[in-house]
């Protein structure tokens, strides 16, 4: 018997849901009214579509006195999402200039709980160059990428720790092709462990109600002494 999987796209397939499905692609958690103002819905509305993609498992609940705050329940959502975005028809003014929020998601944003844009692309790219990842023959669809010796080290000598292989319910790097670039970045739980280490590092910053992150001076340094990536060939460094 085959999983239905006309239930979670019906969820997905409204504007209004999806909308709110994207405002909580950060990885964060946040309250109905804010979700309620992203995806330009009235409370009521935006609580009733609440009320559903929790009854579909799509997203959870987190209650804090009286304050209750929404996340999407796993990372399995964020992926169907983000595999959607890489399939869904290109933007024709993706490379004219557009307002500076579009600029700073495309140059450099959270995709769910890993880093993706021009910054994210950019480093994955750098990461295969240097050898740290490679892409194994037998990798489904070219979707997983295999961390080498070198790649071990150099996440450990970052201060991120790498757990077993049985240890971890899901591949430690995934391939996530990135909607904007049509290029992947890195994903998975390194891809996660990654940006939170770049966050604790202070390379780059979170920005307030948006999913766009800004690489700051010390990152830029960071990134050219560890990959040799040179940041300002690619977007724009901003000074912490």
């Amino acid at each position: 018997m085959e999983a239905n999987i006309a239930i979670p796209a019906a969820l997905i397939a409204d504007p209004a849901r999806s909308a709110i499905l994207m405002a909580l692609m950060d990885g964060r958690a946040h309250p109905a009214g804010t979700l309620a103002y992203a995806a330009n819905l009235s409370p009521q509305a935006a609580s009733n579509h609440l009320a559903k993609l929790l009854d579909g498992g799509m997203v959870l609940v987190e209650i804090e006195g009286r304050h209750r705050y929404y996340r999407l329940a796993r990372p399995e959502v964020a992926t169907v999402l983000e595999a959607l975005l890489s399939v869904a028809p290109p933007i024709r003014s993706l490379d004219e200039p557009r307002s500076p929020e579009a600029r700073r998601l495309r140059a450099a944003r959270s995709c769910y709980d890993h880093l993706a844009g021009r910054l994210g692309v950019a480093i994955a790219t750098a990461m295969e160059a240097r050898g740290l990842l490679s892409v194994p023959a037998n990798a489904p669809a070219g979707k997983l990428y295999g961390l080498t010796e070198a790649g071990r080290a150099w996440f450990t000598d970052l201060g991120i720790a790498i757990p077993a292989s049985g240890q971890m319910h899901r591949p430690a790097a995934r391939r996530c092709l990135d909607w904007t670039e049509r290029r992947h970045h890195l994903a998975g739980p390194l891809g996660t462990a990654l940006l939170a280490r770049m966050v604790e590092l202070g390379w780059v910053l979170r920005s307030s109600g948006s999913r766009a992150v800004t690489l700051t001076s010390t990152g830029a340094k960071g990134l050219r002494e560890s990959l040799g990536l040179d940041w300002d060939a690619v977007g724009t460094v901003r000074a912490a």
